[in-house]
C-alpha cells in the first residue's frame, strides 16, 4: 500500500508526540490521577517534575501505578513501624558544610538559587534540605530510630531536631577526599562505640551507615532479626566493575559485630589508599569494597547476578549481602536493571541529578501522607535528570 507524503509525516510525528515528557507540579499531581487528565507543558529545562512511563507494569512483584496512584502496594500505618524486636537502630551519615560558600558574592548566590515547590534554595541550603529530607523519611518510617551526623569539627553544622546528634570527627573533609574520609569517620565512630560498650554494656544499638540522599520507605529492623549471624551488611547489584554500593552499610551493634565490622572497614581503607587513591573523590570506596570481597579465595562473584540475600565469610567477618533492588533502589537504574520497582523496596537512593526528585517526593508525601503513591511518583520521574 502506498502512503502519501502527508500520511508519512503524520506517522513519523505521532510516536514522538506519544513519548513527549510531562511536566507537573505537586498540586497538579494531586488534582489528577491519570496521564490523560494532566496538562502538557513544554520546557527545555528539567526544573519541574517530569513524568514518564512506569517501568515494570504487569510484571509480578513490581509496583503498579495508575498515574501517581499505587494499585498494588499499601504501606502500614506509622504506628506499625515501631521496632518489634526491642533492639534500637541508629542511622549514621557523613555530612559537612563548606564554610567558604558563605563568602560567595550576592550576585553569584542569586544565580545559584533553585526553587522546589514554594521554596527557593541556595547551594548550601540545598544540601541542608536534602539532609533534612533524609531525616524526615526516617522519622516517618522508623520513628524510634536516632540519626547521627558525622561532620568536620570546623564546619558550621548545627541541628536542633529530636533524636538527631551532630558528632564531630577530626579528618580531611575536602571535596576531593570526602569519600576517603567517610570510611575513616565510620571507623572512628565504631571505635568510640566499642569503648562505650566496654565501659557501659547496654541494650544493643545497631547501626546503618548511609548516604544522606536516601529515603527510607519501609522498616529496616527486620534485617537484624531475620539474619541473626552477620556482622556487617552490604548492598550489591549485577555490575561487574562496581557490584557493591557503599551508600548502605549495616553493622550489628554487639561488641563482636562492631569489632569485626571495624576491622573489615580498616582493610577496605588500606586497599583504598594503596590501589584506588586516584579515585578518592568518587567511587574509590566502592572499588576497594569490591576488591576486598572478590579477592577472598572462597567468594563466588557470580552470586551478584541474582537479587537474593546471602551470607559469606570474608576474613574474620560474616558479611550479609543484600540486593540493591530492595535495600538501595536507585531511580536511574530502576527501569532498566531492576525492571521497575520491587513491591518490597525499603530504601530509595536519589543519586546524582535525582536529588531534586528527593525534595519533590517529600513535598508530595507532605500533601498525601501515602508512601506508596510517593513511590509511583519516583518510579515515573526517576529516569529524568533534573536541574538542581
Amino acid at each position: 500500500m502506498r502512503v502519501s507524503n502527508g500520511w508519512r509525516r503524520f506517522l513519523i510525528v505521532l510516536p514522538l508526540i506519544c513519548f513527549l515528557p510531562y511536566f507537573y507540579s505537586v498540586r497538579e499531581l494531586h488534582q489528577s490521577t491519570t496521564i490523560g487528565d494532566l496538562p502538557t507543558k513544554k520546557t527545555k529545562k528539567f526544573d519541574h517534575l517530569v513524568l514518564g512511563p512506569a517501568a515494570g507494569q504487569g510484571l509480578p512483584n513490581r509496583l503498579h501505578c495508575q498515574g501517581t496512584k499505587a494499585l498494588n502496594k499499601t504501606h502500614l500505618s506509622t504506628s506499625s513501624h515501631v521496632s518489634r524486636f526491642g533492639d534500637k537502630i541508629a542511622f549514621v551519615t557523613v555530612f559537612t558544610i563548606y564554610n567558604s560558600s558563605l563568602n560567595v558574592r550576592s550576585d553569584e548566590k542569586a544565580s545559584n538559587v533553585v526553587t522546589v515547590g514554594n521554596v527557593s534554595y541556595s547551594k548550601q541550603e540545598r544540601s541542608m534540605a536534602i539532609l533534612n529530607t533524609f531525616i524526615n523519611f526516617i522519622k516517618v518510617t522508623m520513628p524510634q530510630s536516632n540519626i547521627v551526623i558525622l561532620t568536620d569539627p570546623a564546619s558550621d553544622l548545627t541541628m536542633s531536631r529530636h533524636g538527631v546528634t551532630v558528632y564531630p570527627i577530626q579528618g580531611e573533609y575536602s571535596r576531593d577526599k570526602l569519600m576517603l574520609q567517610r570510611i575513616r569517620s565510620y571507623i572512628a565512630f565504631l571505635e568510640t562505640r566499642l569503648q562505650e560498650l566496654s565501659q557501659r554494656p547496654a541494650q544493643t544499638n545497631h547501626y546503618i551507615f548511609t548516604d544522606s540522599d536516601i529515603a527510607v520507605v519501609d522498616n529496616l529492623g527486620d534485617i537484624f532479626h531475620d539474619f541473626p549471624n552477620f556482622h556487617l551488611a552490604l548492598t550489591f547489584r549485577n555490575n561487574k566493575d562496581q557490584p557493591l554500593n557503599s551508600g548502605f552499610i549495616a553493622v550489628r551493634g554487639t561488641v563482636d559485630g562492631i569489632l569485626r565490622a571495624k576491622n573489615f572497614l580498616q582493610k577496605v581503607l588500606e586497599v583504598y589508599k594503596s590501589k584506588y587513591i586516584k579515585a578518592s573523590r568518587m567511587l574509590g570506596d566502592q572499588l576497594a569494597l569490591a576488591w576486598v570481597v572478590k579477592s577472598h579465595p572462597s567468594f563466588d562473584a557470580r552470586r551478584f547476578s541474582k537479587a537474593q540475600a546471602f551470607l559469606e565469610d570474608v576474613g574474620d567477618a560474616s558479611l550479609l549481602f543484600l540486593p540493591c533492588a530492595i535495600y538501595n533502589w536507585t531511580p536511574p537504574e530502576g527501569a532498566g536493571q531492576f525492571h521497575g520497582m520491587p513491591l518490597d523496596v525499603k530504601v530509595v537512593h536519589f543519586k546524582g541529578s535525582r536529588k531534586r526528585l528527593m525534595l519533590e517526593s517529600w513535598n508530595f508525601f507532605s500533601s498525601s501522607s501515602n508512601i506508596s503513591d510517593v513511590l509511583c511518583l519516583v518510579l515515573r520521574s526517576g529516569r529524568t535528570k533534573y536541574d538542581f
